[in-house]
């Protein structure tokens, strides 16, 4: 068996606005969908809903571990890797002891801060919004999880920052990963592409 994410029929409607309906896909190991669309068309809210943070209208979505087995709650939370429009950064932390804190948490190895273009020594509160996202990024590898959902990855990032994205995303699908990125801005990958808020 192979990890596996599919939806079928889902559906969304929130403050009366249907979002989308009848939403039919399947993503398999070493999958990457970029999701497309103006403001306001659902793209972090259908990702929310992948990752159980909101209920769907209708629908289901269905996460399939490499065992076979189909996973829902805590577990479909096991198996997810979350980077939204917040950091989450520590202000009083440097890099280096959030990259450890993180990797305690998760059980990991922490990665060299040096490795996101970061500094091990330098406090969260004195970040950039480009260094805050290398930061994430570096939190999201260090997950270990088979299923990363970005939502705008490129938001705030330099040249540099923006290829070290797509490295991270090419290297997590050839390692048998599934990622979805709900992005304004092409990734450069290669990959599916779902446009939300079509007539």
């Amino acid at each position: 068996m192979t990890f596996a994410l599919a939806l079928e029929r889902l559906a969304l409607v929130r403050g009366h606005h249907k979002l989308f309906a009848g939403l039919d896909l399947s993503l398999r190991e070493g999958d990457f969908l970029s999701l497309t669309g103006p403001n306001g068309a659902g793209k972090t809210s259908l990702m929310r809903v992948i990752a159980g943070l909101l209920a769907p209208t209708g629908g289901i979505v269905r996460i399939r571990t490499e065992a076979g087995d189909l996973v829902d709650g805590e577990d479909r939370a096991r198996c997810i890797g979350w980077l939204g429009d917040r950091d989450a950064v520590k202000p009083q932390l440097a890099v280096g002891e959030q990259l450890r804190f993180w990797a305690r948490l998760y059980g990991a190895d922490a990665p060299e801060p040096e490795a996101f273009g970061l500094k091990p020594q330098m406090p969260g509160q004195f970040l950039s919004a480009g260094q805050k996202r290398r930061l994430a990024l570096a939190r999201l590898v260090l997950t270990g999880r088979k299923l990363w959902l970005l939502d705008e990855p490129l938001a705030a990032l330099d040249v540099g920052g923006k290829a070290l994205v797509a490295e991270k995303l090419t290297a997590h699908c050839a390692s048998g990963g599934i990622a979805i990125a709900a992005t304004h801005e092409p990734l450069g990958l290669d990959g599916l592409t779902l446009r939300l808020g079509e007539p």
